[in-house]
Order: structure tokens, then C-alpha cells, then sequence
């Protein structure tokens, strides 16, 4: 189907093969998308489940390409304050006007109320908070008055439970659900859509096998959660067949309960 035939996408955030962005960035192109991605791997190599691989974004461009689909990517880190422009230009120097931003890239370290600190959560604020609000800002506004558009926000389970162990990354992934909120109105009036998912436990490669265990009891439909799960909702929203829809927290989770 092309039923994002003509659009650019930017997503934010397809490092690893396993990852949710990467699945994002190829569901939007089967879609009829050109995709344009970030991807910061030192973020990604400080983690206990990181797997080396010879260049994967080079790859995602390669299946991109395959796809029929013009595309481009850099490594950004969003957490920097002029990652946004940055990124708006060279989106639009490469590829042209952007109709479609999916903010995925995540800053995520397990604290609890022991291990919590000032410089913590300061990094998950950066990229969580920060980052996706200020993209989402200058998006809409160089868009604003020249064409619609859709913004998707990738958030946690802190809307349904709380996440004990894991205090600075709901805590600004909370954030990130009133800011979609109390933002959709406002650009809705400007014909651009605001919603954010929660994907749920979704198995990226973080998982080992005995939390595996735990959690399959937890969804009904017997099965993990898998980063093509997000990524068809995402393709959607980002669809006029999801215009009517903004201001939404979606849990798109197999019905996880814990």
C-alpha cells in the first residue's frame, strides 16, 4: 500500500536492527514514505544488550532504497539544543518538506529513589523531555501554513501502572503524555495530528530469557510484544486515514496487564 505516497518522514532514533525505529522506518517506507533517520550508536554500545554489527544504518538505507524509496540519515544527538534545526535542515536540504515526525529516540538508564541523581535524571530530561519537545516545536513550525502533518511520540506504560526501578525515565516519558495532550489542540487548529504510543514490553533485544518468562503470562494473546507491532500503528497515524485522530495515548500492547 502507498498510502504515504509523496510524504517524508523523519524518525528519530533507528540504531540497532532489533530496534522499534528501525521497524518505523521500514513500515513507513512499504507505506509509500521517503524516510530520513537518526541514529547515535555510542549511546546505544554503553548498553548491556548491545550486539556489534558492521554499520547497520547503512544497511536500513540500503533497505530503504530497496524499497523504491529516496532516503537519508545522520548520527544527531538529540539531546543537544540545536539538534532540532540541525536536523530540519538537513531533512529538507536532502529530501524536501517533512509531513510525518516519529520521536523514538529514548535516553533510558534504570534509577531508583537510591541510585537517583541530579545528573541522571539531567540526561533523561535532555533527550526525553527536551529533545522531543523542542523537535516537535520547530516542526510544526516550519510546516505550519504549507501543508499537514502528523507528529507520533513514543512513550512508556506510566499511563496504565507504575514503573517502580525506573523513576527518571517515566518521569519524563510522563512528561512527554501531558505535553502530546496539551499540544494537540493547538496544532490541530494548523491540520498537524499529535499522539503518542505506548508499545508496551516489546522485545528489542533487551529482554534475556528469564524476564521473557515473567512477562509472556502478562499478555493475552500469548505472545511478546514485537517492534513491527508499534511500527503498523505508527504508519497509521501517520496516514490521512488517522486525520481525525490527535491528542491520543494509544497502548498498542497486546493488552499487557501487570
Amino acid at each position: 500500500m502507498d498510502q504515504l505516497h509523496g510524504k517524508i518522514a523523519i524518525v528519530t532514533g533507528a540504531s540497532r536492527r532489533e530496534g522499534i525505529g528501525a521497524a518505523i522506518c521500514l513500515e513507513l517506507a512499504k507505506s509509500g514514505a521517503d524516510i530520513f533517520f537518526t541514529h547515535l550508536r555510542p549511546y546505544d554500545q554503553k548498553m548491556d544488550y548491545y550486539i556489534p554489527e558492521i554499520d547497520f544504518p547503512k544497511e536500513l538505507e540500503r533497505q530503504i532504497k530497496e524499497m523504491g524509496r529516496r532516503v537519508g540519515s545522520m548520527e544527531l544527538d538529540i539531546s543537544k539544543p540545536e539538534a532540532p534545526s540541525i536536523l530540519l535542515n538537513e531533512v529538507e536540504a536532502q529530501l524536501g518538506l517533512p509531513a510525518i515526525l516519529v520521536n523514538n529516540a529514548t535516553y533510558s538508564v534504570d534509577v531508583d529513589y537510591r541510585t537517583m541523581t541530579a545528573e541522571m535524571l539531567d540526561l533523561h530530561y535532555a533527550v526525553n523531555v527536551r529533545g522531543t519537545c523542542m523537535l516537535t516545536v520547530e516542526f510544526a513550525k516550519r510546516i505550519e501554513g504549507k501543508q499537514s502533518g502528523s507528529v507520533i511520540n513514543l512513550i512508556s506504560g506510566q499511563d496504565k501502572a507504575p514503573e517502580p526501578g525506573n523513576l527518571a525515565y517515566v518521569a519524563t516519558k510522563g512528561a512527554i503524555s501531558a505535553f502530546t495532550l496539551s499540544i494537540a489542540p493547538d496544532l490541530a487548529k494548523r491540520f498537524i495530528t499529535v499522539n503518542a504510543v505506548d508499545p508496551g514490553p516489546t522485545d528489542t533485544g533487551w529482554m534475556n530469557p528469564e524476564l521473557k518468562e515473567y512477562l509472556l503470562p502478562k499478555f493475552p494473546m500469548g505472545r511478546i510484544g514485537q517492534p513491527e507491532d508499534a511500527a503498523r500503528l505508527i504508519a497509521f497515524l501517520a496516514s490521512d486515514n488517522a486525520r481525525w485522530i490527535t491528542g491520543q495515548i494509544i497502548h498498542s500492547d497486546g493488552g499487557f496487564w501487570d
